[in-house]
């Protein structure tokens, strides 16, 4: 933590906005974490948990989200311009990186009277085909960040104007080695060593309630001899309430205990699909279909990798369906993991840390 907080770093400035998971603050705190002694990482953070981003040593502050704001957008982004903007003359940051789908006009508002910083945008892709698209100046920005999906390698791509679009391999928030393996990972839980444990993790539950699909999951792993874990999100705003004998958790970052469960039954975020992959433990996936992603085609991309299924599990059948399915491939898991790119992270903080010769003040 004292090299983050020494004024001798240069400071690079994240702007993370509020999503339906923990995905903007997760990717950020990725990128933050690869530039340990080479630059002071600090927070404007959209989503509110500020205190995970403190827990890894970095410096944050919170300005509430326009979803949960009672100001019309106008009032709301002139707001933020001014918050912004006393955040930028304090942290005086050489580059700024704002990750999210859309930059708010306040943002950008504030950017440009500071006016020394070098841009980044960090947009995650693979939206449906019917969602609109919505035009963004891509000159606004020295470089535009894609994180990959799963299979991608690095590619860069000189802009009109003179910025640079790169794509990354999957961003992980830790490296392959800060995972626990099964053993010291149910120990960390305080789970019995014995026993077959299925950890679900459906979201927070804030767009999309999971209630039902989960109850009905629920009772289906019950009966095949699992005990069900039931993750829950940091940043969710409403309890899903459980059945007798399942067992809440609430840690973060949730990839680093994947190995203590047998089967993985969760949403399928960018966060979770690379996770996943990572930990390479079977997965029940369930795409949630009110979000402007393309969550069916990413975990068919994950099926291709390691033992899952997909499936809505909105109905009864399809529910007992999906987990007699992954049942079934339980019993004859490949050896060997799939090699795959994952150090998407690393990457990025690269081409991020490239931009402080770039511009100063």
């Amino acid at each position: 933590m004292q090299d983050f907080k020494s004024s001798k770093l240069p400071a690079i400035l994240f702007f993370n906005v509020n999503g339906s998971g923990m995905g903007h603050l997760n990717r950020c705190l990725a990128y933050a974490r690869q530039m340990r002694g080479r630059a002071r990482p600090v927070f404007f953070s959209l989503a509110s948990a500020i205190e995970m981003i403190e827990e890894m040593g970095f410096e944050a502050d919170y300005f509430v989200s326009h979803f949960w704001s009672t100001n019309t957008s106008f009032h709301w982004n002139s707001e933020l311009t001014f918050r912004f903007g006393l955040m930028l003359e304090r942290i005086q940051p050489r580059v700024v990186v704002f990750d999210g789908t859309w930059p708010f006009q306040g943002f950008l508002a504030a950017c440009k009277a500071y006016g020394a910083a070098a841009l980044v945008w960090s947009n995650r892709g693979l939206l449906k085909e019917n969602v609109a698209r919505t035009t963004v100046d891509e000159k606004l920005f020295d470089l535009i960040i894609q994180p990959g999906e799963l299979g991608a390698t690095k590619s860069a791509l000189l802009l009109e104007g003179g910025s640079k679009r790169v794509i990354v391999p999957p961003v992980c928030l830790l490296e392959p080695e800060e995972l626990l393996e099964r053993e010291p990972a149910r120990k960390a839980l305080n789970l019995p060593e014995q026993g077959r444990f299925a950890l679900f993790s459906l979201g927070p539950g804030n767009l999309k309630d999971v209630s039902g699909i989960g109850h009905g999951l629920i009772r289906l792993f019950t009966a095949a001899g699992f005990q069900v874990v039931w993750a829950r999100a940091p940043i969710s705003m409403r309890d899903v309430e459980l059945p007798p004998g399942v067992k809440p958790v609430s840690v973060y970052p949730l990839a680093r205990y994947l190995r203590a469960f047998d089967v993985f039954v969760g949403a399928t975020g960018y966060n979770s699909c690379c996770e996943v992959v990572q930990s390479g433990i079977p997965a029940l996936l369930v795409p949630n279909d009110k979000l402007a992603d393309d969550q069916v085609r990413r975990a068919q991309m994950v099926a291709e990798l390691i033992p899952a299924v997909v499936s809505p599990c909105e109905t009864d059948a399809q529910r007992s369906g999906a987990v007699a399915s992954l049942l079934g491939k339980l019993a004859d898991i490949p050896a060997e993991k799939p090699e795959i790119q994952m150090n998407g992270a690393a990457l990025a903080a690269e081409e991020i840390l490239a931009l402080l010769s770039v511009r100063e003040r």
